[in-house]
C-alpha cells in the first residue's frame, strides 16, 4: 500500500511589535513645544565695541602754528594778557608800545632753580649794551608774581619778569613744552610786530644770541 506524503504549512513569520502608545495630553491644554535655544555669544566678543562706536570720537587738539623769523605778527590779542612779577597785567602789544625798539623775551623754566638763576644773572650783566638801541628785556615764565619776585629781588634784576601761568604767550611764541612746562629760549620783535628771533637755547646761548642780533642791527 503506498505511503501517503504530508505536506508542511510554510512558516508564519512573527507578529510585528505593537507601537508605544502616545502620552495623552490634558484637554485643552496643548503640548508645550520647545523654544529654540539662542546661539551661544562668542567669548572673544566685547560688550563695550558696540559702546565704544556708538560714543563720539574725542575732538582733536586745535593745532598752532609756530612763529617764525621774518614774520609780522598781529598784536591784538596774541599771547593773550600776562602780568609783571609786580601783579599788574599786561600784554605783548603795550608791552612794544613802551619799549623804544621792540622787546626781547628770555623764557626759562623755573624761578631760582640753578640754569635758570645763570640765565637772568647773564641778561642783568649785558643789561646796558643790549638796551642801549631801545630794546627792552623781560624774563618770561610760568611762575607765580611771589616766586618772581623773590628771584627778581634775591638777583638784583634791572628789569621785569613777566608770570605766564596759563603759558598763553610762551605757547604763542613757540617755546612752551608738552604737555607742560616752558622751554628756554627767546624771542625778539620789533615795534611793527616783526619777529627777529624765535628759538630755543641755552642761558648763555640766548643771551649771545641778542648780543649778535644788535650788533646786526647796529650794521
Amino acid at each position: 500500500m503506498p505511503v501517503e506524503l504530508r505536506k508542511r504549512k510554510a512558516p508564519q513569520p512573527p507578529p510585528a511589535p505593537a507601537p508605544a502608545a502616545k502620552k495623552a495630553t490634558k484637554p485643552g491644554r496643548p503640548a508645550k513645544s520647545k523654544k529654540p535655544e539662542p546661539a551661544a555669544k562668542k567669548e572673544d566678543e566685547k560688550p563695550a565695541a558696540a559702546a565704544a562706536a556708538a560714543s563720539p570720537a574725542p575732538a582733536a587738539a586745535p593745532s598752532s602754528k609756530k612763529v617764525a623769523v621774518g614774520q609780522v605778527i598781529d598784536l591784538d590779542g596774541f599771547g593773550g594778557e600776562i602780568q609783571t612779577n609786580d601783579g599788574e597785567t599786561t600784554t605783548l602789544k603795550k608791552l612794544l608800545e613802551e619799549s623804544g625798539s621792540g622787546v626781547v623775551l628770555f623764557t626759562y623754566p623755573k624761578a631760582s632753580t640753578p640754569g635758570c638763576t645763570n640765565q637772568v644773572c647773564l641778561f642783568r650783566d649785558s643789561y646796558a649794551p643790549l638796551t642801549a638801541d631801545g630794546l627792552a628785556i623781560y624774563g618770561l615764565s610760568a611762575d607765580s608774581p611771589k616766586a618772581n619776585t623773590t628771584f627778581k629781588e634775591k638777583q638784583k634784576l634791572p628789569y621785569p619778569l613777566l608770570c605766564d601761568p596759563q603759558a598763553t604767550l610762551i605757547a604763542a611764541i613757540g617755546l612752551k613744552k608738552q604737555p607742560k612746562g616752558t622751554q628756554r629760549g627767546v624771542f625778539v620783535v620789533d615795534k611793527k610786530g616783526k619777529v627777529l628771533v624765535a628759538q630755543p637755547g641755552s642761558p648763555a646761548g640766548t643771551v649771545d644770541k641778542v648780543k649778535a642780533l644788535v650788533e646786526e642791527l647796529k650794521g
